[in-house]
């Protein structure tokens, strides 16, 4: 039912809510105002589908190949589907290729599903799904009292926290005082967040019960089993590998010998262009939309989150900060404080996919990356969740929806196009980058030059800003199970993150890792996880900037609580 405020909101903004009797759910339909009756897009939130005046009507400026595969699409899937059967069988015969079996009919057997269900209804598998998941689970479950659920659901995490904390054997420099420090110390940032909350007697328990438990049964699938470790390093490798990919281009404008010198302007560089080049041709070919959405509806699903909400989450760590809020455009300036609160949180949380060959570049280990911005995703939820509780109601609840991009007169005429028009938004994206951390570096130098100059005069001869911060987060680097003499380096680093960017703070930690002193193994792990993510001033910027454009009427509320979001991205 939309309230009178909600449908003035609408108003304003030529969207019209439209009911489905059949499905009890709502979509939003955008009129041109100069146009009475013509619809400019339409989402169908169950079928996911989105279809605009133009796009019914733009055969003529299509491709004659994509006419084509229109027109024999079942036949043309049909013999895609019988290469890959016929690359699988030759991959497990063949004696060069039989030992990667497992990953090739992983792959294989995945592509032919999705083949498979292009012509197959959904509902093959999920009706018998759910008539035993309803009666069996789901039913019996929400029949018991809300305590109940509750109570069962604090111990369930409880027990996978002390469980993963204890239940292990000890290696490296780590010791279970270490461990216990680390468990207290989820304790108590999940302590100051309900302290500090806007609305502590709203804040959804289930939501941040499964969220904690999530983050912690990836990082036990990951860390703690030999498979879990296996697949997420063979993911993390094979994006390396990609990556690696685009130096062909950089050599072919250098040479061999700049390239094996792994200067930042050159490798990295290179390769932020190449990846967002690529990932904007598979935004043209649908797949990244496909892929977000899957990691939407699964989220919305266990947390309870609104669309939006879900897809932001979900794909900021495949796009970034603020590209992941203009896959929601249209109801950006619909959301509610707490949906906003949790976009830029999630966006503060993990790294985009664009930068994570400049990580991998700096000698983070890959498995790192992953699965730290896997962790954040739930994590964040969590915590934004707890920190400011949803007090309205979303117009996204009960449905996910993508919004698929450039308007008909922006759409690219081919997939080659849409890798063109990628790579020259790749390069400003390079530029930004560039700019941004030659700067940011630039004035933390000028800073720290004033500093030491008035610090002189007290008795201080390296007074910096580092050093000052580092002494503020030595509380939190305690309680993340550092081990006590490596507290205050750690700390810097992270300083250095807020202050500066995650790049210099990375920068940083392989200069400690090339030093005659290095940090200890759990030190350096502690340090490689907490810098993975965007939570710093420059970034607090961006956001400010990009949502604000997105929605110029909530930008009072956004940069409001911008700060809350970038301290619980940061912790998360």
């Amino acid at each position: 039912m939309t309230t009178p405020i909600t449908q003035e909101l609408l108003d304003d903004h030529g969207l019209e809510r439209r009911h489905s009797r059949s499905s009890g759910s709502d979509s939003l339909r955008k009129v041109d105002p100069t146009n009475a009756g013509a619809e400019v897009r339409v989402s169908d939130p169950e079928k996911g589908t989105h279809h605009s005046a133009a796009a019914l009507n733009d055969e003529e400026d299509v491709s004659a190949l994509t006419r084509f595969y229109r027109r024999f699409r079942p036949f043309v899937l049909a013999a895609l589907a019988a290469v890959i059967l016929g690359w699988w069988v030759s991959s497990i015969v063949l004696k060069a290729t039989r030992h990667r079996w497992i990953v090739q009919t992983i792959w294989a057997w995945f592509f032919l599903a999705v083949i498979a269900f292009r012509f197959i209804p959904s509902t093959v598998v999920s009706r018998p799904v759910a008539a035993v998941w309803m009666p069996c689970v789901q039913t019996p479950f929400f029949k018991l009292p809300y305590a109940v659920r509750l109570t069962m659901g604090w111990l369930a995490l409880l027990g996978i926290v002390f469980g993963s904390a204890f239940g292990f054997p000890l290696f490296g420099n780590t010791g279970y005082g270490d461990r216990a420090i680390s468990v207290l110390g989820l304790f108590v940032f999940q302590f100051f967040f309900w302290a500090t909350s806007k609305h502590r007697s709203h804040i959804p328990w289930p939501t941040v019960i499964v969220g904690l438990f999530t983050q912690q049964a990836i990082a036990m699938f990951v860390l703690k089993s030999g498979a879990g470790f296996s697949i997420f390093k063979w993911i993390a490798f094979l994006a390396a590998d990609f990556l690696q990919q685009a130096l062909a281009g950089a050599e072919f404008f250098f040479d061999a010998e700049t390239i094996t010198k792994h200067w930042f302007f050159v490798n990295t560089l290179s390769s932020i262009i190449f990846f967002i080049a690529f990932v904007q041709m598979m935004y043209y070919l649908g797949v990244m939309q496909w892929l977000i959405q899957g990691f939407a509806w699964f989220f919305f699903k266990i947390m309870n989150v609104s669309g939006a909400e879900a897809v932001v989450a979900a794909a900021s760590p495949f796009i970034g900060q603020g590209e992941s809020a203009c896959l929601v455009k249209p109801y950006v300036d619909y959301m509610t404080e707490s949906e906003l609160h949790l976009t830029m949180t999630s966006g503060f949380s993990t790294i985009a996919g664009s930068v994570l060959s400049a990580y991998i570049g700096l000698g983070v280990p890959p498995q790192n990356l992953v699965t730290a911005s896997v962790m954040s995703i739930p994590a964040s939820i969590a915590i934004s969740k707890m920190r400011i509780p949803e007090m309205d109601e979303p117009v996204t609840r009960g449905h996910v929806t993508v919004d698929r991009g450039d308007a008909a007169k922006n759409k690219p005429a081919n997939a080659l196009h849409a890798f063109s028009k990628g790579a020259l938004f790749g390069l400003i994206v390079a530029g930004q980058i560039l700019t941004n951390v030659l700067t940011v570096v630039s004035l933390v130098a000028t800073i720290n030059g004033l500093l030491t100059w008035i610090g002189r005069g007290f008795g201080f001869h390296a007074l910096t800003l580092q050093l000052i911060l580092r002494y503020v987060f030595y509380p939190v680097t305690f309680f993340i199970g550092v081990p006590r003499n490596e507290i205050l380096r750690v700390a810097e680093l992270l300083a250095t993150k807020l202050v500066a960017n995650e790049f210099v703070g990375y920068l940083d930690l392989q200069a400690i890792m090339a030093s005659e002193n290095p940090l200890s193994a759990r030190a350096y792990t502690i340090a490689s996880y907490a810098l993975c993510g965007f939570a710093n001033l420059g970034s607090l910027g961006i956001q400010i900037g990009v949502l604000s454009a997105l929605a110029p009427s909530r930008a009072r509320i956004i940069a409001r609580i911008a700060g809350s979001a970038m301290v619980c991205g940061f912790i998360s």
